[in-house]
Protein backbone atom coordinates (compact mmCIF):
# COMPACT_ATOMS: atom_id res chain seq x y z
CA UNK A 1 0.00 0.00 0.00
CA UNK A 2 1.38 3.30 -0.63
CA UNK A 3 1.77 6.28 1.92
CA UNK A 4 -0.02 8.92 2.02
CA UNK A 5 0.92 12.84 3.64
CA UNK A 6 -0.89 15.76 3.94
CA UNK A 7 -0.01 19.35 3.83
CA UNK A 8 -2.45 21.72 4.53
CA UNK A 9 -2.51 25.42 3.40
CA UNK A 10 -4.62 27.46 5.78
CA UNK A 11 -4.91 30.58 3.82
CA UNK A 12 -6.62 28.58 0.72
CA UNK A 13 -8.16 25.89 2.58
CA UNK A 14 -6.01 23.24 0.31
CA UNK A 15 -4.89 20.07 0.34
CA UNK A 16 -1.73 18.97 -1.26
CA UNK A 17 -0.50 15.47 -0.96
CA UNK A 18 2.71 13.08 -1.44
CA UNK A 19 1.91 9.91 -2.13
CA UNK A 20 5.27 7.28 -2.52
CA UNK A 21 5.96 3.48 -2.14
CA UNK A 22 7.48 3.13 1.17
CA UNK A 23 10.26 -0.15 -0.70
CA UNK A 24 11.20 1.88 -3.25
CA UNK A 25 11.06 5.23 -2.67
CA UNK A 26 9.20 6.33 -6.07
CA UNK A 27 6.75 9.33 -5.27
CA UNK A 28 4.41 11.88 -6.54
CA UNK A 29 3.18 15.67 -5.44
CA UNK A 30 -0.41 16.01 -5.88
CA UNK A 31 -1.70 19.78 -6.75
CA UNK A 32 1.00 21.93 -4.71
CA UNK A 33 0.60 25.87 -3.93
CA UNK A 34 2.48 28.72 -4.50
CA UNK A 35 1.78 31.04 -1.59
CA UNK A 36 0.39 34.94 -2.84
CA UNK A 37 -0.45 37.74 -1.11
CA UNK A 38 -2.72 39.61 -3.01
CA UNK A 39 -2.67 42.77 -1.55
CA UNK A 40 1.30 43.03 -1.89
CA UNK A 41 1.42 40.98 -4.99
CA UNK A 42 3.92 38.94 -3.44
CA UNK A 43 4.72 35.50 -4.16
CA UNK A 44 6.37 32.93 -1.74
CA UNK A 45 7.27 29.41 -1.50
CA UNK A 46 6.65 28.26 2.14
CA UNK A 47 3.83 25.85 1.20
CA UNK A 48 5.85 24.13 -1.29
CA UNK A 49 9.01 24.12 0.63
CA UNK A 50 7.42 22.49 3.25
CA UNK A 51 6.43 19.59 0.70
CA UNK A 52 10.13 19.77 -0.60
CA UNK A 53 11.58 19.28 2.52
CA UNK A 54 9.59 16.32 3.17
CA UNK A 55 10.36 14.65 -0.14
CA UNK A 56 14.27 15.19 0.40
CA UNK A 57 13.80 14.00 4.61
CA UNK A 58 12.21 10.82 2.89
CA UNK A 59 14.79 10.59 0.15
CA UNK A 60 12.25 10.34 -2.34
CA UNK A 61 12.57 10.30 -6.50
CA UNK A 62 9.54 12.48 -7.38
CA UNK A 63 8.23 11.39 -10.82
CA UNK A 64 5.14 13.24 -11.21
CA UNK A 65 3.48 16.48 -10.07
CA UNK A 66 -0.18 15.89 -10.78
CA UNK A 67 -2.72 19.07 -10.86
CA UNK A 68 -6.16 17.72 -10.71
CA UNK A 69 -7.23 20.44 -12.72
CA UNK A 70 -7.03 24.41 -12.96
CA UNK A 71 -7.41 25.68 -9.77
CA UNK A 72 -9.28 29.17 -8.96
CA UNK A 73 -8.34 29.62 -5.26
CA UNK A 74 -4.80 29.08 -5.52
CA UNK A 75 -1.84 29.62 -7.72
CA UNK A 76 0.03 26.21 -8.24
CA UNK A 77 3.65 25.16 -6.94
CA UNK A 78 3.75 22.87 -9.50
CA UNK A 79 7.18 24.79 -11.31
CA UNK A 80 8.80 25.44 -7.92
CA UNK A 81 8.85 21.96 -6.85
CA UNK A 82 9.89 20.88 -10.20
CA UNK A 83 13.13 23.61 -10.27
CA UNK A 84 14.30 21.49 -7.05
CA UNK A 85 13.35 18.10 -9.35
CA UNK A 86 13.39 18.96 -12.18
CA UNK A 87 13.27 15.13 -13.39
CA UNK A 88 9.30 15.32 -12.64
CA UNK A 89 6.59 15.81 -15.08
CA UNK A 90 3.45 18.28 -14.49
CA UNK A 91 0.51 16.32 -15.32
CA UNK A 92 -3.17 17.28 -15.76
CA UNK A 93 -6.10 16.05 -17.77
CA UNK A 94 -6.19 16.34 -21.56
CA UNK A 95 -9.17 18.79 -21.71
CA UNK A 96 -7.13 21.75 -19.84
CA UNK A 97 -7.43 22.54 -23.29
CA UNK A 98 -11.16 23.53 -23.20
CA UNK A 99 -10.15 25.84 -20.19
CA UNK A 100 -7.35 27.49 -21.89
CA UNK A 101 -9.00 28.20 -24.87
CA UNK A 102 -12.18 30.12 -22.64
CA UNK A 103 -9.79 32.26 -20.49
CA UNK A 104 -7.19 32.79 -23.01
CA UNK A 105 -9.75 35.59 -24.28
CA UNK A 106 -11.09 36.34 -20.80
CA UNK A 107 -7.68 37.52 -19.89
CA UNK A 108 -6.05 38.80 -23.17
CA UNK A 109 -3.47 36.84 -23.21
CA UNK A 110 -0.31 36.42 -25.55
CA UNK A 111 -0.18 35.50 -28.84
CA UNK A 112 2.54 32.97 -28.12
CA UNK A 113 0.35 31.25 -25.54
CA UNK A 114 -0.99 28.13 -27.25
CA UNK A 115 -4.36 26.73 -25.44
CA UNK A 116 -3.31 22.95 -26.88
CA UNK A 117 -1.95 22.22 -23.18
CA UNK A 118 1.75 22.13 -24.35
CA UNK A 119 2.60 23.78 -20.90
CA UNK A 120 2.17 20.45 -19.06
CA UNK A 121 4.91 17.92 -19.82
CA UNK A 122 1.94 15.30 -20.16
CA UNK A 123 -1.53 15.31 -20.76
CA UNK A 124 -3.85 12.47 -19.33
CA UNK A 125 -6.57 10.79 -20.94
CA UNK A 126 -10.23 9.27 -19.09
CA UNK A 127 -8.52 5.92 -18.48
CA UNK A 128 -5.54 6.71 -18.83
CA UNK A 129 -2.93 4.31 -16.76
CA UNK A 130 0.50 5.41 -15.67
CA UNK A 131 3.69 4.79 -13.55
CA UNK A 132 5.31 6.92 -11.20
CA UNK A 133 7.87 4.32 -10.57
CA UNK A 134 6.15 1.38 -8.61
CA UNK A 135 3.33 3.30 -8.23
CA UNK A 136 0.66 2.60 -10.42
CA UNK A 137 -1.80 5.28 -11.28
CA UNK A 138 -5.41 5.49 -13.11
CA UNK A 139 -6.70 8.65 -14.26
CA UNK A 140 -10.55 9.51 -14.35
CA UNK A 141 -12.02 12.16 -16.04
CA UNK A 142 -14.21 13.75 -13.60
CA UNK A 143 -15.94 17.08 -14.69
CA UNK A 144 -18.14 19.37 -13.64
CA UNK A 145 -16.38 21.66 -11.27
CA UNK A 146 -14.76 22.71 -14.50
CA UNK A 147 -14.83 20.59 -17.84
CA UNK A 148 -11.19 19.82 -17.25
CA UNK A 149 -11.40 17.90 -13.72
CA UNK A 150 -9.40 14.83 -13.29
CA UNK A 151 -9.27 12.41 -9.81
CA UNK A 152 -6.30 10.10 -9.39
CA UNK A 153 -6.88 6.49 -8.33
CA UNK A 154 -3.91 5.20 -6.60
CA UNK A 155 -4.29 1.56 -5.10
CA UNK A 156 -7.45 1.71 -3.25
CA UNK A 157 -7.41 5.38 -2.72
CA UNK A 158 -8.76 8.33 -4.94
CA UNK A 159 -7.68 12.21 -4.66
CA UNK A 160 -10.62 13.60 -6.21
CA UNK A 161 -9.27 17.35 -6.35
CA UNK A 162 -12.29 20.25 -5.91
CA UNK A 163 -15.33 17.55 -7.19
CA UNK A 164 -16.04 16.21 -3.50
CA UNK A 165 -15.40 17.05 -0.03
CA UNK A 166 -15.76 15.85 3.07
CA UNK A 167 -19.60 14.77 3.65
CA UNK A 168 -20.02 17.59 5.92
CA UNK A 169 -19.29 20.08 3.36
CA UNK A 170 -20.90 18.55 0.20
CA UNK A 171 -19.41 19.09 -3.44
CA UNK A 172 -17.34 21.41 -5.63
CA UNK A 173 -19.24 24.78 -7.02
CA UNK A 174 -20.07 24.47 -10.72
CA UNK A 175 -20.47 28.11 -11.78
CA UNK A 176 -17.30 29.07 -13.09
CA UNK A 177 -17.15 28.99 -17.32
CA UNK A 178 -17.31 25.61 -18.44
CA UNK A 179 -19.05 24.30 -14.96
CA UNK A 180 -21.58 21.90 -15.46
CA UNK A 181 -23.61 20.41 -12.48
CA UNK A 182 -25.17 18.29 -14.30
CA UNK A 183 -21.71 16.77 -15.24
CA UNK A 184 -20.40 16.75 -11.56
CA UNK A 185 -23.68 14.70 -10.86
CA UNK A 186 -22.52 11.84 -13.00
CA UNK A 187 -19.23 12.35 -11.97
CA UNK A 188 -19.90 11.61 -8.66
CA UNK A 189 -22.89 9.68 -8.79
CA UNK A 190 -21.82 7.32 -12.11
CA UNK A 191 -18.19 6.93 -11.73
CA UNK A 192 -16.31 7.81 -8.47
CA UNK A 193 -19.09 6.47 -6.37
CA UNK A 194 -19.08 3.30 -8.38
CA UNK A 195 -15.48 1.97 -6.89
CA UNK A 196 -15.32 -0.37 -4.18
CA UNK A 197 -17.19 1.24 -1.08
CA UNK A 198 -13.58 0.94 1.20
CA UNK A 199 -11.72 3.32 -1.13
CA UNK A 200 -10.42 6.12 0.46
CA UNK A 201 -11.54 9.61 -0.62
CA UNK A 202 -8.77 12.20 -0.46
CA UNK A 203 -10.51 15.98 -0.55
CA UNK A 204 -8.86 18.82 -2.34
CA UNK A 205 -10.04 21.33 -0.06
CA UNK A 206 -11.20 21.45 3.93
CA UNK A 207 -13.43 24.26 5.00
CA UNK A 208 -13.22 23.37 8.61
CA UNK A 209 -17.41 23.35 8.50
CA UNK A 210 -18.85 25.03 12.20
CA UNK A 211 -15.23 24.95 13.31
CA UNK A 212 -14.05 21.44 13.17
CA UNK A 213 -10.63 20.23 13.20
CA UNK A 214 -9.36 19.49 9.91
CA UNK A 215 -10.56 16.30 7.66
CA UNK A 216 -9.31 15.17 4.30
CA UNK A 217 -9.88 11.73 3.97
CA UNK A 218 -13.44 9.79 3.99
CA UNK A 219 -14.61 6.68 1.99
CA UNK A 220 -16.84 6.42 -0.86
CA UNK A 221 -19.11 4.07 1.65
CA UNK A 222 -19.41 6.70 3.91
CA UNK A 223 -20.02 9.56 1.28
CA UNK A 224 -22.86 7.58 -0.52
CA UNK A 225 -24.34 7.27 3.01
CA UNK A 226 -23.61 10.81 4.67
CA UNK A 227 -22.59 13.39 2.17
CA UNK A 228 -25.23 16.03 2.35
CA UNK A 229 -25.29 17.19 -1.22
CA UNK A 230 -24.90 13.83 -3.05
CA UNK A 231 -25.73 10.91 -1.59
CA UNK A 232 -25.96 7.49 -3.72
CA UNK A 233 -30.15 7.54 -3.84
CA UNK A 234 -29.62 11.73 -4.92
CA UNK A 235 -31.48 11.44 -8.23
CA UNK A 236 -29.83 14.48 -10.83
CA UNK A 237 -33.10 16.58 -10.86
CA UNK A 238 -32.52 17.06 -6.98
CA UNK A 239 -28.84 17.72 -7.19
CA UNK A 240 -29.20 20.25 -9.86
CA UNK A 241 -31.91 22.17 -8.25
CA UNK A 242 -29.55 22.49 -4.98
CA UNK A 243 -26.34 22.90 -6.71
CA UNK A 244 -27.53 25.50 -8.98
CA UNK A 245 -29.66 27.63 -6.06
CA UNK A 246 -25.99 27.45 -4.17
CA UNK A 247 -23.71 28.95 -6.25
CA UNK A 248 -25.90 31.86 -6.98
CA UNK A 249 -24.91 32.99 -3.37
CA UNK A 250 -21.44 32.51 -3.88
CA UNK A 251 -18.92 35.10 -4.08
CA UNK A 252 -16.23 34.27 -6.14
CA UNK A 253 -12.95 33.31 -4.84
CA UNK A 254 -10.46 35.82 -3.55
CA UNK A 255 -7.65 34.49 -5.89
CA UNK A 256 -9.97 33.67 -9.13
CA UNK A 257 -7.91 36.27 -11.55
CA UNK A 258 -4.52 35.34 -10.96
CA UNK A 259 -4.79 32.01 -9.81
CA UNK A 260 -6.39 31.11 -13.28
CA UNK A 261 -3.94 32.79 -15.17
CA UNK A 262 -1.15 30.96 -13.71
CA UNK A 263 -2.66 27.36 -13.68
CA UNK A 264 -3.58 27.26 -17.18
CA UNK A 265 0.10 27.99 -17.74
CA UNK A 266 1.03 25.47 -15.59
CA UNK A 267 1.94 26.92 -12.63
CA UNK A 268 4.39 29.32 -14.83
CA UNK A 269 4.03 33.44 -13.76
CA UNK A 270 4.05 35.75 -16.71
CA UNK A 271 6.90 36.46 -18.10
CA UNK A 272 9.12 39.63 -17.04
CA UNK A 273 8.06 43.00 -18.30
CA UNK A 274 11.06 44.89 -20.11
CA UNK A 275 11.74 46.80 -16.70
CA UNK A 276 11.96 43.09 -15.15
CA UNK A 277 9.01 42.74 -13.31
CA UNK A 278 6.28 40.23 -14.01
CA UNK A 279 2.61 41.37 -14.51
CA UNK A 280 -0.71 39.77 -14.01
CA UNK A 281 -3.86 41.03 -16.20
CA UNK A 282 -6.63 41.65 -14.00
CA UNK A 283 -10.10 42.12 -16.62
CA UNK A 284 -12.51 44.80 -15.22
CA UNK A 285 -16.48 44.13 -15.33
Amino acid sequence: MPQIKEFFDKNTWTLTYVVWDENTKDALVIDPVMDYDQASSKTSQESAKVVMDFLHTQKLTLHYILETHAHADHLSGSQIIKRDFPNAQIAIGEKITKVQEIFKDVFLLPDDFKPDGSQFDRLLKEGEEFQAGSLKVKTLSTPGHTPACVSYYIDGNIFVGDALFMPDYGTGRCDFPGGSAKDLYHSIHDKIYELPENTKVYTGHDYLPNGRSLKFMTTIAEEKKENIQLKAHTVLEEFLRFRTERDRTLAAPKLLLPSVQVNIDAGHLPKPAKNGKRYLRIPIS
